[in-house]
Protein backbone atom coordinates (compact mmCIF):
# COMPACT_ATOMS: atom_id res chain seq x y z
CA UNK A 1 0.00 0.00 0.00
CA UNK A 2 1.14 3.79 -0.69
CA UNK A 3 0.70 5.58 2.08
CA UNK A 4 1.80 9.68 1.95
CA UNK A 5 3.99 10.79 4.52
CA UNK A 6 1.38 11.98 7.45
CA UNK A 7 2.35 15.43 8.67
CA UNK A 8 -0.56 16.11 11.56
CA UNK A 9 -2.14 18.55 9.38
CA UNK A 10 -4.53 20.83 11.10
CA UNK A 11 -6.66 23.24 9.33
CA UNK A 12 -7.87 26.26 11.09
CA UNK A 13 -10.75 28.06 9.09
CA UNK A 14 -11.94 31.62 10.18
CA UNK A 15 -15.06 31.98 9.51
CA UNK A 16 -14.51 35.43 8.91
CA UNK A 17 -12.84 35.12 5.41
CA UNK A 18 -15.87 33.20 4.12
CA UNK A 19 -17.92 35.28 1.91
CA UNK A 20 -21.50 34.70 2.19
CA UNK A 21 -24.93 36.58 1.59
CA UNK A 22 -26.16 35.90 5.25
CA UNK A 23 -24.33 37.02 8.64
CA UNK A 24 -22.18 34.22 9.43
CA UNK A 25 -23.17 33.25 13.40
CA UNK A 26 -22.81 29.68 13.64
CA UNK A 27 -20.35 26.93 12.17
CA UNK A 28 -22.32 25.17 9.35
CA UNK A 29 -22.07 21.79 7.86
CA UNK A 30 -22.92 19.50 5.24
CA UNK A 31 -22.41 15.28 5.89
CA UNK A 32 -22.47 12.84 3.65
CA UNK A 33 -21.05 9.00 3.15
CA UNK A 34 -21.25 6.26 0.35
CA UNK A 35 -22.17 8.32 -2.22
CA UNK A 36 -19.53 7.35 -4.85
CA UNK A 37 -22.07 6.52 -7.87
CA UNK A 38 -21.13 3.77 -10.07
CA UNK A 39 -18.27 2.32 -11.91
CA UNK A 40 -19.95 2.36 -15.40
CA UNK A 41 -22.38 5.00 -17.42
CA UNK A 42 -24.09 6.81 -16.36
CA UNK A 43 -21.22 6.86 -13.41
CA UNK A 44 -24.22 8.08 -10.87
CA UNK A 45 -27.18 6.83 -9.17
CA UNK A 46 -30.73 8.84 -9.04
CA UNK A 47 -30.45 8.67 -4.84
CA UNK A 48 -26.82 10.39 -5.61
CA UNK A 49 -28.31 13.50 -8.00
CA UNK A 50 -30.93 13.94 -5.62
CA UNK A 51 -28.37 14.51 -2.38
CA UNK A 52 -26.35 16.40 -4.73
CA UNK A 53 -29.51 18.68 -5.43
CA UNK A 54 -30.84 19.01 -1.81
CA UNK A 55 -27.72 19.52 -0.80
CA UNK A 56 -27.61 22.74 -3.69
CA UNK A 57 -30.78 24.15 -1.69
CA UNK A 58 -29.48 23.87 2.06
CA UNK A 59 -26.43 25.85 0.78
CA UNK A 60 -28.17 28.32 -1.14
CA UNK A 61 -30.08 28.86 1.85
CA UNK A 62 -27.54 28.54 4.54
CA UNK A 63 -24.45 29.39 3.56
CA UNK A 64 -22.46 26.32 5.41
CA UNK A 65 -18.97 26.62 5.39
CA UNK A 66 -17.72 22.75 4.44
CA UNK A 67 -18.66 19.57 3.50
CA UNK A 68 -17.31 16.13 5.31
CA UNK A 69 -17.66 13.86 3.03
CA UNK A 70 -17.42 10.06 5.25
CA UNK A 71 -15.78 7.70 2.24
CA UNK A 72 -17.16 5.04 -0.48
CA UNK A 73 -16.57 7.90 -2.64
CA UNK A 74 -16.21 5.65 -5.63
CA UNK A 75 -17.66 2.71 -6.26
CA UNK A 76 -17.17 -0.05 -6.57
CA UNK A 77 -13.05 -0.27 -6.68
CA UNK A 78 -11.84 3.87 -6.02
CA UNK A 79 -10.12 5.74 -8.64
CA UNK A 80 -6.68 4.21 -10.44
CA UNK A 81 -5.15 7.41 -10.20
CA UNK A 82 -5.71 11.47 -9.88
CA UNK A 83 -6.48 11.69 -13.45
CA UNK A 84 -9.41 8.74 -13.66
CA UNK A 85 -12.91 9.86 -15.10
CA UNK A 86 -14.53 8.97 -12.38
CA UNK A 87 -13.17 12.24 -10.52
CA UNK A 88 -15.34 14.00 -13.35
CA UNK A 89 -18.27 11.83 -13.82
CA UNK A 90 -19.09 11.32 -10.30
CA UNK A 91 -18.04 14.35 -8.20
CA UNK A 92 -17.49 17.15 -10.73
CA UNK A 93 -20.92 16.83 -13.08
CA UNK A 94 -22.84 15.69 -10.07
CA UNK A 95 -22.36 17.74 -6.83
CA UNK A 96 -19.43 20.66 -7.81
CA UNK A 97 -21.89 21.57 -10.36
CA UNK A 98 -24.47 22.37 -8.58
CA UNK A 99 -25.27 25.97 -7.57
CA UNK A 100 -24.37 26.41 -4.63
CA UNK A 101 -21.65 23.31 -4.52
CA UNK A 102 -19.24 24.67 -6.40
CA UNK A 103 -17.28 26.85 -3.87
CA UNK A 104 -17.75 24.69 -0.62
CA UNK A 105 -14.76 23.08 0.22
CA UNK A 106 -15.37 19.25 0.44
CA UNK A 107 -12.89 17.25 3.30
CA UNK A 108 -12.83 13.73 2.71
CA UNK A 109 -11.77 10.48 4.52
CA UNK A 110 -11.21 6.71 2.65
CA UNK A 111 -13.85 3.78 2.41
CA UNK A 112 -13.62 0.62 2.06
CA UNK A 113 -14.60 0.72 -1.63
CA UNK A 114 -12.16 3.85 -1.96
CA UNK A 115 -9.03 1.27 -0.54
CA UNK A 116 -9.72 -1.23 -2.90
CA UNK A 117 -8.31 1.17 -5.56
CA UNK A 118 -5.90 3.87 -5.14
CA UNK A 119 -6.96 6.54 -2.10
CA UNK A 120 -3.43 8.50 -2.92
CA UNK A 121 -5.01 9.24 -6.19
CA UNK A 122 -7.62 10.78 -4.49
CA UNK A 123 -5.21 12.28 -1.89
CA UNK A 124 -3.24 13.74 -5.30
CA UNK A 125 -6.82 15.15 -6.60
CA UNK A 126 -7.03 17.53 -4.25
CA UNK A 127 -4.20 19.70 -6.44
CA UNK A 128 -6.74 19.93 -8.96
CA UNK A 129 -9.89 20.71 -7.51
CA UNK A 130 -10.25 24.02 -6.33
CA UNK A 131 -12.96 22.57 -3.56
CA UNK A 132 -11.75 18.78 -3.25
CA UNK A 133 -9.57 18.73 0.29
CA UNK A 134 -8.22 15.51 0.94
CA UNK A 135 -5.00 16.12 2.57
CA UNK A 136 -3.60 13.25 3.86
CA UNK A 137 -5.22 9.57 5.06
CA UNK A 138 -6.18 11.43 8.72
CA UNK A 139 -6.25 14.65 9.53
CA UNK A 140 -8.01 17.31 12.57
CA UNK A 141 -10.41 20.10 11.25
CA UNK A 142 -10.74 23.11 13.76
CA UNK A 143 -13.67 25.87 13.25
CA UNK A 144 -14.00 28.87 15.16
CA UNK A 145 -17.03 29.78 16.80
CA UNK A 146 -18.32 33.40 15.93
CA UNK A 147 -18.84 34.58 19.83
CA UNK A 148 -16.54 32.00 21.33
CA UNK A 149 -16.05 28.53 21.00
CA UNK A 150 -14.12 25.85 19.01
CA UNK A 151 -15.61 23.04 17.10
CA UNK A 152 -12.87 20.14 16.10
CA UNK A 153 -12.98 17.57 13.64
CA UNK A 154 -10.58 14.25 13.30
CA UNK A 155 -11.15 13.22 9.66
CA UNK A 156 -10.06 9.68 9.88
CA UNK A 157 -9.51 6.20 8.13
CA UNK A 158 -10.52 3.41 9.74
CA UNK A 159 -9.72 0.72 7.12
CA UNK A 160 -6.11 1.99 8.21
CA UNK A 161 -7.21 1.25 11.39
CA UNK A 162 -9.35 -1.90 11.10
CA UNK A 163 -8.31 -3.45 8.04
CA UNK A 164 -10.59 -3.48 4.87
CA UNK A 165 -13.79 -6.38 4.16
CA UNK A 166 -14.29 -8.78 2.03
CA UNK A 167 -17.36 -8.78 -0.90
CA UNK A 168 -20.11 -6.91 -0.48
CA UNK A 169 -22.33 -9.51 -0.46
CA UNK A 170 -20.59 -11.01 2.98
CA UNK A 171 -21.16 -8.09 4.85
CA UNK A 172 -17.94 -8.55 7.38
CA UNK A 173 -16.13 -6.89 9.60
CA UNK A 174 -12.93 -5.48 8.62
CA UNK A 175 -10.29 -8.12 8.50
CA UNK A 176 -7.27 -6.51 10.51
CA UNK A 177 -4.88 -3.73 9.14
CA UNK A 178 -2.33 -4.55 6.53
CA UNK A 179 -0.11 -2.32 8.32
CA UNK A 180 0.24 -3.01 12.03
CA UNK A 181 2.74 0.14 12.66
CA UNK A 182 0.44 2.25 10.66
CA UNK A 183 -2.74 1.75 12.27
CA UNK A 184 -0.93 2.15 15.60
CA UNK A 185 0.29 5.27 14.65
CA UNK A 186 -2.65 6.15 13.14
CA UNK A 187 -4.46 5.74 17.15
CA UNK A 188 -1.80 7.48 18.74
CA UNK A 189 -2.38 10.88 16.70
CA UNK A 190 -6.07 10.20 17.53
CA UNK A 191 -5.30 9.36 21.49
CA UNK A 192 -3.26 12.86 21.50
CA UNK A 193 -5.01 14.93 19.54
CA UNK A 194 -8.04 13.96 21.35
CA UNK A 195 -6.33 14.31 25.01
CA UNK A 196 -4.68 17.66 23.54
CA UNK A 197 -8.05 18.83 22.44
CA UNK A 198 -9.94 21.99 24.30
CA UNK A 199 -12.29 22.39 21.38
CA UNK A 200 -15.82 23.37 22.89
CA UNK A 201 -17.35 20.54 20.38
CA UNK A 202 -15.08 17.10 19.30
CA UNK A 203 -16.03 15.29 16.42
CA UNK A 204 -14.42 11.93 15.00
CA UNK A 205 -15.11 11.43 11.95
CA UNK A 206 -14.71 8.02 10.00
CA UNK A 207 -16.30 5.68 7.69
CA UNK A 208 -16.91 2.47 9.34
CA UNK A 209 -19.30 3.01 12.33
CA UNK A 210 -18.53 2.19 16.02
CA UNK A 211 -22.66 1.40 16.45
CA UNK A 212 -25.09 0.54 13.58
CA UNK A 213 -28.55 -1.61 13.71
CA UNK A 214 -27.72 -2.02 9.93
CA UNK A 215 -26.64 -4.62 7.65
CA UNK A 216 -22.89 -4.26 8.73
CA UNK A 217 -23.44 -3.68 12.20
CA UNK A 218 -21.20 -2.67 14.71
CA UNK A 219 -17.46 -2.85 14.43
CA UNK A 220 -15.87 -4.58 17.01
CA UNK A 221 -12.52 -3.22 15.99
CA UNK A 222 -14.03 0.43 16.64
CA UNK A 223 -15.87 -0.51 20.01
CA UNK A 224 -12.41 -2.23 20.86
CA UNK A 225 -10.03 0.66 19.96
CA UNK A 226 -11.98 3.97 19.24
CA UNK A 227 -14.90 3.91 21.52
CA UNK A 228 -12.71 4.06 25.01
CA UNK A 229 -11.10 7.48 23.78
CA UNK A 230 -14.91 8.72 22.40
CA UNK A 231 -16.16 8.01 26.03
CA UNK A 232 -13.20 9.84 27.90
CA UNK A 233 -12.86 12.81 26.01
CA UNK A 234 -16.89 13.07 25.40
CA UNK A 235 -16.80 13.00 21.56
CA UNK A 236 -19.44 12.88 18.91
CA UNK A 237 -18.98 10.12 15.88
CA UNK A 238 -20.06 9.99 12.33
CA UNK A 239 -19.46 7.65 10.16
CA UNK A 240 -21.16 5.94 6.87
CA UNK A 241 -20.36 2.31 5.40
CA UNK A 242 -24.04 1.22 5.98
CA UNK A 243 -26.40 2.63 3.37
CA UNK A 244 -29.11 4.63 5.80
CA UNK A 245 -29.30 7.40 8.28
CA UNK A 246 -29.21 6.05 11.94
CA UNK A 247 -28.92 8.42 15.15
CA UNK A 248 -27.76 5.71 18.40
CA UNK A 249 -27.49 7.46 21.96
CA UNK A 250 -25.93 5.55 24.55
CA UNK A 251 -26.82 6.95 27.91
CA UNK A 252 -25.73 6.12 31.46
CA UNK A 253 -24.97 8.43 34.41
CA UNK A 254 -22.42 10.72 33.85
CA UNK A 255 -22.12 9.19 30.31
CA UNK A 256 -24.26 10.26 26.84
CA UNK A 257 -22.45 9.26 23.93
CA UNK A 258 -23.93 10.28 20.24
CA UNK A 259 -22.75 8.02 16.93
CA UNK A 260 -24.51 9.33 13.57
CA UNK A 261 -24.69 6.91 10.39
CA UNK A 262 -25.14 9.42 7.49
CA UNK A 263 -24.71 6.76 4.58
CA UNK A 264 -27.31 6.95 2.03
CA UNK A 265 -26.17 9.47 -0.53
CA UNK A 266 -26.28 6.58 -3.20
CA UNK A 267 -28.40 3.65 -2.16
CA UNK A 268 -30.73 2.56 0.07
CA UNK A 269 -30.46 -0.02 2.75
CA UNK A 270 -33.58 -1.08 4.82
CA UNK A 271 -31.92 -3.86 6.50
CA UNK A 272 -31.68 -3.50 10.50
CA UNK A 273 -30.53 -7.33 11.26
CA UNK A 274 -28.12 -5.92 13.65
CA UNK A 275 -30.94 -4.33 15.84
CA UNK A 276 -29.86 -6.64 18.70
CA UNK A 277 -26.43 -6.03 18.42
CA UNK A 278 -26.24 -2.44 20.20
CA UNK A 279 -26.51 -1.33 23.36
CA UNK A 280 -30.35 -2.07 24.68
CA UNK A 281 -32.08 1.32 23.53
CA UNK A 282 -29.58 3.17 21.89
CA UNK A 283 -31.31 3.25 18.65
CA UNK A 284 -33.02 6.44 18.36
CA UNK A 285 -33.93 7.06 14.83
CA UNK A 286 -33.26 4.66 11.79
CA UNK A 287 -34.29 5.46 7.98
CA UNK A 288 -33.80 4.30 4.89
CA UNK A 289 -36.02 5.26 1.58
CA UNK A 290 -35.05 4.74 -2.15
CA UNK A 291 -38.16 6.19 -3.47
CA UNK A 292 -37.29 9.56 -1.50
CA UNK A 293 -33.78 9.39 -2.90
CA UNK A 294 -31.63 8.53 0.13
CA UNK A 295 -30.45 11.40 2.51
CA UNK A 296 -27.75 13.75 4.07
CA UNK A 297 -26.97 15.91 7.17
CA UNK A 298 -26.89 19.19 8.15
CA UNK A 299 -25.33 20.43 11.33
CA UNK A 300 -25.49 24.39 12.65
CA UNK A 301 -23.47 24.61 15.76
CA UNK A 302 -23.28 27.58 17.69
CA UNK A 303 -21.61 28.25 21.85
CA UNK A 304 -24.45 27.45 23.40
CA UNK A 305 -25.77 24.33 21.20
CA UNK A 306 -25.54 22.58 18.06
CA UNK A 307 -28.54 21.22 16.01
CA UNK A 308 -27.72 18.05 13.75
CA UNK A 309 -30.48 17.29 11.07
CA UNK A 310 -31.20 14.30 8.75
CA UNK A 311 -32.59 15.52 5.34
CA UNK A 312 -33.84 13.41 2.36
CA UNK A 313 -33.19 13.82 -1.42
CA UNK A 314 -36.51 15.20 -1.73
CA UNK A 315 -36.03 18.26 0.55
CA UNK A 316 -37.85 16.45 3.90
CA UNK A 317 -36.45 17.67 7.24
CA UNK A 318 -36.38 13.80 8.80
CA UNK A 319 -35.18 14.03 12.28
CA UNK A 320 -33.29 15.93 14.30
CA UNK A 321 -30.70 15.89 17.49
CA UNK A 322 -29.52 18.67 19.51
CA UNK A 323 -26.10 18.12 21.14
CA UNK A 324 -24.30 20.34 23.59
CA UNK A 325 -20.45 21.42 24.50
CA UNK A 326 -18.83 18.41 25.78
CA UNK A 327 -17.92 20.26 28.99
CA UNK A 328 -21.26 22.04 29.71
CA UNK A 329 -23.97 20.63 32.34
CA UNK A 330 -26.47 20.43 29.44
CA UNK A 331 -24.03 17.04 27.91
CA UNK A 332 -25.04 14.66 30.91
Amino acid sequence: MKMAAHTGLVFVIALSAIASCQAVDSVRLMILGDWGGLPTPPYRTAIEVGVAKQMSAVAKKYGPQAILALGDNFYFDGVKNSDDQRFEETFEKVFAAQPGLDSIPWNLVAGNHDHNGNVSGQIEYTKRSKIWRFPNYYYSLTYNIPGGGVVQILMIDTVLLCGNTGADYLHDQPHGPQDLGAADDQLAWITQNMKSSSADYLFVAGHFPVYSIAEHGPTQCLIDKLLPLLQQYKAVYLSGHDHNLQHLQVTKPGLNMNFFVIGAANFADLSNQHAKDVPSGSSKFFWAKEMDLGGFAYMEIMKQNATFTFIDGVGKNLYQKMLFPRMSSSYN
